[in-house]
């Protein structure tokens, strides 16, 4: 009888649990935007949204997130909130059902844990890609390992998510092609814990994403091209380390470049370069730059090549220390604000009305939260993968560990080379590491001496 009263009882909790998650997670996973009054806006935001207004391509702007945008519109863009905030529970109890650990309350507790310690939020409450970087990792992560353990519902449901975040950003689509390359790799040593048809799911959700963006760029502008601007930006930051003054130092004197009257003046920062009023305004922005810029970066590729490599590697572990949230979310946004006055008139009214606008968003007392639960989440996350090839132990957690470790360097790799280290850029990925260490604290505290919740680890021969 006692037995059966504490079958009853624990099910009456977990079915309380499972109310206040149903009704109050959604809502406080973009309680940001509901204090600011409007969805949290950024510099970028203006960009993708003027995609289908504008009918030509520009940088760094995916056409398919502008579509994204433009169909939440007449809900003044809080149905995008509200996909962002579903999408997240919705990957955080899969991957916690996938790995053997769903139970109510503790999906509870680490959604409100990530929410109070971490940007993610703050990135579900904006309208910008960042909140796709994540989540696509777990996405992927779950159309490969969670083969077996998924509905075919799920299957289809994670490989439109992971091709559609693919297609929202280039630097999302490169860490994913990334993470698949290293599983391919990875596959002849780890066999079954790989599943071939996962593979072949996360590989085609690449190619999906690809398709997807190229037909959205030839729908609105009726060019069939990739979002162009990847040189335009790497030129940035090799402008910034200081390798493009020396390029047209050692060329200008009998080569041509339209930079060459100018290499004495060259803004200090990219951003300068780039956004700011700078010499790249004179001579016609990307227009008219972009084949300069694509051949001073081939170049200088191939004549310091040392240079490079230690430009990259040092922007990389600079890159991995900028996990500060907040970053470009401030009232300075003129291009954004000049967008929705310009093309959405109908929410200028909301918009100007909102916290952001008004200055009131400061995030130096979040951050001395969120940056050392950040930093420490991340040799946390290496603690864990030295734990595991101590013990000999592959589980589930150790390959989402492995995943996501790869998946942080490849971010930082791939936006510090590209772009610089911007705070943005590790914000919008470092939560998940937090998220996969507060899974490892949850199965340390319930089995210390358990692998793996309700199955047997793997051991590595």
């Amino acid at each position: 009888m006692s037995i059966t009263t504490d079958r009853l009882r624990a099910r009456a909790a977990d079915n309380f649990w499972l109310r206040v998650a149903a009704v109050a997670l959604p809502l406080l996973m973009i309680a940001p935007a509901f204090w600011n009054g409007y969805p949290l806006l950024q510099w970028d935001t203006g960009g993708y949204l003027a995609r289908w207004y504008e009918g030509y391509l520009v940088p760094s702007r995916s056409t398919v997130f502008g579509l994204y945008l433009h169909y939440g519109e007449s809900f003044g863009f809080w149905i995008n909130l509200a996909v962002q905030s579903l999408a997240t529970l919705w990957l955080l109890q899969l991957t916690l059902r996938v790995l053997s650990m769903m139970q109510t309350f503790r999906f509870v507790a680490i959604s409100l844990g990530l929410m109070l310690s971490t940007a993610l939020p703050w990135l579900a409450s904006m309208l910008l890609t960042d909140i796709f970087a994540g989540l696509s990792v777990l996405s992927l992560f779950l159309l490969i390992v969670g083969a077996g353990r998924t509905s075919t519902v799920e299957k289809i449901s994670l490989f439109v998510f992971t091709a559609f975040a693919a297609a929202t950003h280039s630097a999302t689509l490169g860490v994913l092609l990334g993470l698949c390359v290293a599983g391919w790799i990875g596959r002849p040593f780890l066999k079954e814990r790989l599943p071939l048809a996962g593979l072949a799911q996360a590989s085609l959700t690449i190619v999906a994403g690809g398709l997807m963006l190229v037909s959205a760029n030839y729908a609105l502008s009726g060019k069939l091209a990739w979002t162009p601007g990847g040189t335009g930006v790497a030129f940035g930051r090799m402008m910034q380390d200081g390798i493009v003054a020396r390029y047209l130092n050692d060329h200008c004197p009998h080569e041509r470049y339209k930079l060459c009257p100018y290499r004495n003046e060259l803004p200090a920062s990219a951003d300068e370069f780039l956004w700011g009023k700078s010499v790249f305004n004179t001579l016609g922005r990307f227009e008219g730059m972009n084949d300069e810029m694509g051949t001073i970066v081939v170049q200088s590729l191939k004549e310091y090549p040392a240079w490079q490599a230690g430009a990259a590697l040092r922007a990389m572990g600079q890159q991995l220390l900028h996990v500060a949230t907040g970053e470009g979310t401030n009232g300075w946004i003129p291009h954004t604000r000049g967008i929705i006055e310009r093309h959405v008139p109908a929410q200028v009214a909301p918009m100007r009305a909102a916290r952001q606008q008004n200055w009131q968003l400061d995030f130096t007392a979040i951050n001395w939260l969120h940056v050392p639960v950040a930093l420490a989440s991340m040799l946390a996350l290496v603690g864990l993968l030295g734990q595991a090839l101590a013990h000999r132990r592959l589980d589930d957690l150790t390959l989402l560990a492995a995943t996501v470790t790869l998946a942080l360097l490849g971010n930082a790799f791939i936006c510090a080379v590209i772009s610089g280290p911007h705070d943005r850029y590790g914000a919008r990925m470092v939560w998940v590491a937090t998220f996969v260490v507060m899974m490892a604290l949850a199965r340390s505290s319930t089995h210390p001496a358990s692998g793996k919740f309700g199955v047997r680890p793997h051991h590595l021969l």
